[in-house]
């Protein structure tokens, strides 16, 4: 198949896991190919506790060291801390964070890395939160070296697609769930649906839908079509819904997540689901939709301490992770030790932190952190 074959294939395959979670495997393991990977993989990382799960997986990275790699090595993992200032959506190689040559020297490479011969591990944040992110990853194979621009490029073709669906699969949050009964299953779910052609006129809507309707605050339902209260909200829903009404691919990255204003100021979001291709097409068919709605209520956009640091004072990632080192463990050479790299290297990185940061002192480092992390601390 040419690629826009296989692209076109592997989107509807991904929007139909968003229903069914049992397929994300098999969806991981096309996405792998499409990118010319070894294995790919959704999970949690958290850049404070230097801990993370594993949601979904396919590829060859044996059980062994997959207990490894969560008990011991995410923790010397350079990448835990890489998505705390990446840009959501962008894919992040390890050449982007660090260079490349000194992480071949890192312990996490050494010791977890190369025995599996891996060379690199292509990530993209698809949500982030005050305590860590959701991420998407394609792992390298040696054979075939670290990421290049193709392989970027092909990420960029599949991850705002992956976003929607994985956003999606969260607020449905279901083991299975039959296309063609979409409508009955997520009648019972606390956020909002709405089944919706192209032109947004509401088709059918579950009961949380119904109740937002009823009380107008955040969407109404203009002339039949479902309206959101704010203007600039209405147009990105309407421009996503009819580009839904053209298959999988159309949607592209717009309305992967419409924010949402009610009229006493409180935050929604909506996320589009194609309802003409795939598994799904069935449910459209029945209720003549395009697009399935789902809104519900955003958390809070609160940025994480690492992040808020990281960006006001202009830290590169291997910056910010030497810094929070610093925090944890203390000393220079206990920092080395424990992040797998050269004293010299990380001298060189606190260098350059007491500059960007006005300090002088591994002390003041610890207290500048203390500030953004507890407001009390002066």
């Amino acid at each position: 198949m040419s690629e826009s074959e296989q692209l076109s294939a592997l989107i509807g395959e991904i929007y139909d896991a968003a229903l069914d979670p049992a397929l994300w495997p098999e969806v991981l393991a096309e996405s792998a190919r499409f990118v010319d990977g070894f294995s790919a993989a959704l999970v949690f990382k958290d850049a404070t506790k230097k801990s993370g799960n594993l949601y979904y997986e396919a590829g060859s990275i044996e059980p062994h060291y997959k207990q490894l790699y969560f008990e011991t090595y995410v923790r010397l993992d350079p990448s835990t801390t890489s998505h705390v200032l990446a840009e959501i959506g962008e894919p992040i190689a390890t050449a982007d964070f660090m260079p490349y040559d000194e992480f071949l020297e890192t312990r996490f490479y050494k010791e977890w890395a190369r025995p599996q011969q891996l060379a690199d591990f292509v990530t993209a944040v698809l949500e982030k939160s005050a305590t860590g992110a959701a991420l998407f990853g394609v792992f390298r194979h040696e054979r075939h070296g670290p990421a290049d621009e193709e392989m970027r490029r092909r990420m960029r073709l599949i991850i705002p697609h992956i976003r929607r669906a994985a956003l999606i699969g969260r607020v449905i949050d279901l083991k299975t769930a039959e296309a063609d009964g979409l409508a009955d299953t997520v009648d019972g779910i606390s956020a909002g649906m709405f089944m919706v052609d192209a032109s947004t006129r509401i088709v059918h809507a579950n009961a949380s839908g119904h109740a937002m309707l009823a009380q107008g605050s955040l969407l109404r339902a203009v002339g039949g079509k479902l309206a959101p209260n704010d203007a600039r909200a209405e147009q990105g829903l309407n421009e996503v819904c009819a580009m839904a009404n053209g298959g999988d691919a159309a949607v592209g990255v717009k309305g992967i997540a419409i924010p949402l204003m009610a009229l006493d100021g409180e935050h929604h979001v909506a996320h589009v689901l194609p309802l003409t291709s795939g598994a799904r097409r069935r449910a459209g068919a029945t209720y003549t939709a395009a697009a399935a709605v789902f809104v519900h209520k955003a958390a809070l956009d609160t940025p994480s301490p690492q992040e808020v640091i990281g960006k006001l004072y202009k830290l590169t990632p291997t910056e910010l992770r030497v810094l929070l080192a610093i925090v944890e463990v203390g000393g220079v050479p206990e920092v080395a030790e424990a992040l797998g790299i050269a004293v010299s290297t990380v001298r060189t990185h606190l260098t350059q932190l007491f500059a960007k940061t006005d300090t002088k002192r591994q002390a003041d480092l610890v207290k500048l952190m203390a500030r953004y992390t507890n407001p009390l601390v002066s």
